[in-house]
């Protein structure tokens, strides 16, 4: 706790960390000129961006908020969201940015679980504002991002306040900056706090261990929204002054994306499995020169292994997966581009992801929080100064997220002889069929092996019989037709016969969350849309999946930082 003496008798002392918006502050006085964020045909220099930081961090004052006050953000990707990150900083206010995509009755929520204040809304999202400052006692003030009749718009407010400034609040190594709402697979979100000095450690650490040297002269293109793993990158690029670039186009476009890393250099970029799968099978992969690129980085979900390959194949070698939660703000695992392979060889390390990252440490648990042994499965713990303070006024998840000062990730995973890393699952994925445990990801990577599907998705669902068993969501490849029968009877011979899918389906495509990951749940939900399951007997107990529902029971659900 701040203040405690340490052991040896040293007097306690104050335990004051950077505060974060010294970032854009030292970019902006090293390169005041060099452009520091660009959107389609407009760019901001670094000086401008810190100059507009510091009269919105005069807005923001004028209207109460004070250090430690929440301040709301519901946006897509915009300059003025990234500037209204450096302004809570920068008065040592907590940033509370939503999923855009969210309902306004969903950012309602979030502005009463966080206790807002003051709210900051794009334009294109009134009804959200309407409903949230209707709802939410806390909200005295709203500011309009965008044209708007009604409300203050922050450019005008900006502009009227340029050239004034306010001191940078003092902060502390706990105190917090952030509030990252997970995406509530299994219940509502719940706010994990990150802090000044927790995040400072994790711009550091991605900077080491994610895209080593780094510096002014590189440019990262946006592809995912700022609201949550996007926005921990975007802060990693201004320690280094180096450029963001965002999008044009609300929806993901492949075309756009290769056209704007030609067009500004793009050395590194962040994304998750299912947008990097659409980048690299894109044909304007081969049309636009993507010979910039560096750092290619994914995290949020698994990348199966037949979908590595072909990255690897399209792009040489700048692959670079991380593993972490929101919670941990990504710091798990690492595996950087010269221990990804092309080659399903002996010495390559299919499946991993990786070795654990500079200053934390992980440990594979049992249900009693005995450490297991080398390559034996159980729950991913860890420790370290990545690790969030907690979160916000939910007593009951804090106390099933941490056990004896590690971290429950809820990940099911194993650790070889060499120090690597393997996810076997979520603890919420995982079925048991005839007393044996069946991990999803390995029937799925065997699946997507055969040359005729693109996307597969299983779930575990109630079974008279065997208990649980697989229905197995497949998606062919363009042009491509198979039959449940011709894909069961490939299956033969490449897994046991208990982990073979009771079923299978063919869709157009599998449902995606927000952050366009595919969300087991979503599936389940389509599967019994589609009458694949039955609604009455002994699955109408079980509205989700068997293995979401031992997770609400029981294991606590949450997100990977990239699938937010």
């Amino acid at each position: 706790m701040p203040g405690r003496a340490p052991a040896g008798g040293v007097a306690p002392c104050s335990r004051r960390v950077m505060n974060l918006a010294y970032l854009l502050r030292q970019a902006a006085m090293r390169f005041p000129d060099e452009t520091g964020f660009a959107w389609g045909d407009a760019s901001w220099s670094w000086a401008e961006l810190d100059a507009r930081v510091d009269a919105m961090c005069v807005v923001l004052r004028e209207r109460g908020v004070v250090k430690g006050d929440r301040v709301l953000v519901q946006s897509k990707n915009c300059n003025q969201m990234f500037e209204s990150m450096f302004a809570c900083f920068r008065l040592g206010a907590v940033w509370v940015p939503t999923n855009y995509r969210q309902t306004p009755e969903e950012v309602a929520y979030l502005a009463q679980a966080s206790g807002a204040s003051v709210m900051l809304c794009h334009a294109d999202f009134s009804g959200h504002a309407e409903t949230a400052m209707r709802d939410t006692p806390t909200l005295t003030s709203l500011i309009m991002i965008g044209s708007d009749d009604s409300q203050a718009d922050y450019d005008d407010l900006v502009a009227a306040h340029l050239g004034q400034a306010r001191p940078m609040a003092d902060v502390e190594q706990d105190d917090p900056c952030w509030y990252f709402f997970t995406s509530g697979t299994t219940g509502r979100p719940k706010a994990a706090v990150l802090t000044h000095g927790q995040l400072g450690f994790v711009v550091t650490s991605h900077l080491c261990d994610l895209m080593p040297a780094t510096t002014h002269r590189d440019a990262a293109l946006v592809v995912a929204p700022l609201s949550h793993g996007a926005g921990i990158h975007q802060l990693v690029q201004t320690a280094r002054a180096a450029k963001t670039v965002l999008m044009t186009n609300e929806r993901f476009d492949a075309e756009e994306a290769w056209r704007l890393v030609e067009r500004w250099g793009i050395t590194n970029l962040f994304t998750v499995p299912t947008i990097l799968k659409l980048l690299v099978e894109h044909p304007a992969v081969d049309r636009y020169d993507h010979g910039s690129l560096r750092y290619v980085i994914y995290a949020g979900a698994p990348m199966y292994r037949e979908d590595q390959k072909r990255a690897i194949k399209a792009l040489g070698p700048v692959l670079v997966q991380y593993y972490g939660l929101g919670e941990v703000t990504g710091n798990i695992t690492v595996l950087p581009p010269e221990l990804h392979d092309e080659t399903d060889d002996a010495d390559a390390r299919i499946g991993t992801c990786g070795h654990v990252r500079t200053a934390m440490q992980l440990s594979i648990q049992d249900a009693e929080g005995r450490e297991l042994e080398v390559n034996d499965i159980g729950e991913i713990c860890v420790c370290g100064p990545a690790v969030f303070a907690g979160y916000y006024g939910d007593d009951a998840a804090n106390a099933k997220a941490f056990r004896n000062g590690w971290f429950r990730t809820g990940d099911l995973g194993y650790v070889d002889a060499e120090g690597f890393v393997y996810i076997t699952g979520r603890s919420s994925d995982m079925f048991i069929s005839g007393g044996s445990n069946v991990y999803p990801r390995e029937i799925e990577e065997k699946i997507l092996q055969h040359p005729d599907i693109a996307e597969v998705a299983i779930v575990g669902v109630p079974d008279r019989v065997w208990g649980e068993v697989g229905v197995a969501a497949c998606v062919p490849r363009d042009g491509r037709r198979l039959s449940e029968g011709e894909l069961l009877a490939w299956m033969e011979g490449r897994v046991a016969r208990y982990k073979l899918p009771k079923r299978v389906v063919f869709w157009d495509a599998l449902p995606k969350s927000a952050y366009g990951k595919t969300s087991k749940k979503l599936v389940y939900e389509a599967l019994c849309e589609r009458g694949v399951l039955p609604s009455g007997g002994e699955q109408a107990a079980h509205p989700e999946p068997i293995g979401v529902a031992k997770a609400r029971d029981g294991a606590r659900g949450t997100s990977a930082v990239g699938a937010e």
